[in-house]
Parts: structure tokens; C-alpha cells; sequence
């Protein structure tokens, strides 16, 4: 299992305390956890701005993961400009599943399998991973 993570998924991560941190940590010791350059990027941005303290956690949990350098540009769906890259980043790792909290853009596709992504919220994937 490849899990591609969303920078709202790190953001989330990055934060003291945070059930995203427990579920991610336990998430790493079952599947390849990768990125992009560009999710990541995007959650440094808004820990800066709103919680300058995860920024080190944010560091650690990127070393943890695969980071993708390339993306696909040429997608089955449309999305909003700036998903482009999760999403694309997602199919150019070959990526099992999208991992994201956003559910005002991919929340039209979560379930579905996107040339070969599988696009999930956190509660979809750790039911699928019980049942695994």
C-alpha cells in the first residue's frame, strides 16, 4: 500500500496533540507514506502563519515519507488548480490511495479510484485498513 498524503493531511499532522499525528505514526509502520514537494511546501506556508510550532514536526514527519518530485499534469478529472499537483503527485508516485481531509474539491471523488488513486478521507482509510 503506497499512501499519497495531502499538505492538509501534514498540516494536521504537525500539530501537538493531533489524532492525525497518532494515526499517521501508526499508518508509517504499515504502508510507503509519500508526498510532493509542493504538499509540503503548502503546509509549511500555513503552520507559519497559524501554528509556527509544528514546523519541526512538520520536517520529521517529511523525512518519514517519499517525496515525489514529479507530477502528472493530464488528469481524468477536473480540479481546482491548486490539486493539481496532489492529485498528480498521487498517479506519478504510483500511489495506492490519496489521502486527504479536503472535502470541498476531491469529496466528489472520495471512494473512487482515479487513474489507479484510490482518493480517501482519514475515517475511509482507517476502516479499509481494519478490514485489511
Amino acid at each position: 500500500m503506497r499512501i499519497f498524503l495531502d499538505a492538509n493531511i501534514l498540516f494536521s499532522a504537525a500539530q501537538p496533540h493531533s489524532r492525525m499525528r497518532t494515526f499517521l505514526d501508526a499508518l508509517l509502520d504499515r504502508a510507503d507514506c509519500l508526498t510532493h514537494d509542493y504538499a509540503v511546501e503548502e503546509a509549511r506556508r500555513n503552520l507559519a502563519a497559524k501554528f509556527p510550532e509544528g514546523l519541526k514536526a512538520l520536517e520529521k514527519l517529511a523525512g518519514r515519507c517519499e517525496l515525489i518530485s514529479q507530477l502528472t499534469t493530464v488528469l481524468e478529472v477536473e480540479l481546482p488548480l491548486k490539486d493539481v499537483p496532489i492529485l498528480g503527485g498521487a498517479v506519478a508516485g504510483r500511489a495506492t490511495h490519496l489521502l486527504t481531509g479536503d472535502e470541498r474539491d476531491f469529496g466528489k471523488f472520495w471512494g473512487r479510484t482515479i487513474q489507479g488513486v484510490k482518493i480517501v478521507s482519514p475515517r475511509m482509510l482507517a476502516e479499509e485498513l481494519r478490514l485489511s
